[in-house]
């Protein structure tokens, strides 16, 4: 069971059930608080890629990259340490079904009644595909779906260079993946995928892959009529209901940009947060800009009072990362077994 560890400067919230392949669960926040989990690090053996420790701990490939600036993500090293970013500040309320916050690329389930968060890195469309903002509703599930390719997604893989045939057949090589649920908007879905090392880019032409694991947890929780909204937060506001306050900072998406000034936005979602609190921080306003600038996806403090995020990183104990690799045969959609720990060992030659 994968635990997820915080560091001394954010209040004790426990994973409930991290099991690898399985989305990251956590119960809901205390009041006062709307952040989960916790930042940690592992120690890379020379056979690790930053794609299987992502994939281990349910993160996606722009949140690894995000959190290790200057490492390789296909040799990062033995003995390197990798900061795994599984800590989150929830979407804005309500906690209601699925919500997607589309710039995180991430996904959020809030289960009716059962106190608990679930969450899920997710690809997200490419340039000149985008998904509506909005709510919806899970109209259909749908198990070993074929694939009928449109046109202009032909022609444009055509004009690429990488042509793909008009149909493709159920199974581990449906680009649809072997689950599907399928949402009110037309041809949108979440399923899972035959790229999995694809999770957290922008990779799709509307649907949200998610991990095929991660697909079949995903699959059995939900039911036909769960409520689905996407929203467009590149700045993320929390609180760990201990003084401190904190953002998450996302590439804003350009195409609900429409010529809005990110600082602004950043700035008004600093007030929001402020307002619906009912209180004011002191909040350092330069490092608010540091993040429009250069977002980070880890909640990084935004006032002066107490321990900068690159102190907390640096109060963590790192761990040895004990899994066996994925290896080439789990970029398929069907799920892989669940990453076996290794011999501790082997940690000698490594």
């Amino acid at each position: 069971m994968k635990k997820l560890i915080l560091s001394a400067a954010i209040a004790t919230v426990s994973c409930v059930a991290c099991a690898p392949g399985q989305a990251a669960e956590f119960p809901l926040p205390p009041k006062g608080s709307n952040i989960v989990g916790g930042l940690q690090v592992v120690i890379a053996r020379h056979q690790d890629t930053l794609l299987d420790i992502a994939r281990h701990y349910d993160v996606g490939y722009n949140e690894i990259r995000a959190a290790n600036p200057g490492v390789d993500p296909w040799l990062p090293g033995a003995g390197t340490h990798v900061v795994v970013p599984t800590q989150y500040i929830l979407p804005p309320k309500p906690w209601n079904g699925i919500v997607i916050n589309i710039p995180e690329r991430r996904l959020f389930y809030f289960p009716k009644g059962q106190n608990v968060v679930y969450t899920y890195p997710v690809g997200i469309f490419m340039p000149k595909w985008p998904d509506p903002l909005g709510s919806t509703r899970i109209i259909a599930k749908v198990k070993n779906p074929t694939w009928t390719v449109p046109k202009n997604i032909q022609e444009e893989h055509a004009k690429d260079g990488d042509p793909i045939p008009a149909f493709f057949p159920a199974g581990p090589d449906n680009p649809m993946g072997e689950l599907a649920l399928e949402t009110g908007w037309s041809q949108i879905f979440i399923h899972g995928t035959n790229k999995p090392w694809g999770v957290g880019m922008r990779v799709s032409h509307g649907c949200f892959h998610v991990y095929p694991e991660n697909e079949v947890q995903l699959f059995k929780m939900i039911s036909v009529g769960t409520s689905v909204t996407t929203i467009d937060q590149p700045f993320l506001v929390g609180t760990d209901g201990q003084g401190g306050l904190y953002m998450q900072s996302f590439k804003p998406v350009e195409a609900y940009t429409k010529g809005s000034n990110p600082q602004q936005r950043a700035v008004n979602a600093i007030s929001g947060f402020e307002e619906a609190a009912g209180r004011n921080w002191q909040v350092n306003w330069q490092q608010v800009i540091n993040l429009v600038n250069a977002p980070n996806t880890m909640p990084t403090p935004i006032t002066s009072a107490g321990p900068s995020l690159q102190e907390r990183i640096a109060a963590i104990t790192a761990k040895p990362y004990d899994y066996a690799p994925y290896g080439d045969d789990a970029n398929q959609a069907s799920p892989p077994p669940a990453p076996a720990p290794v011999e501790s060992a082997s940690r000698a030659n490594p």
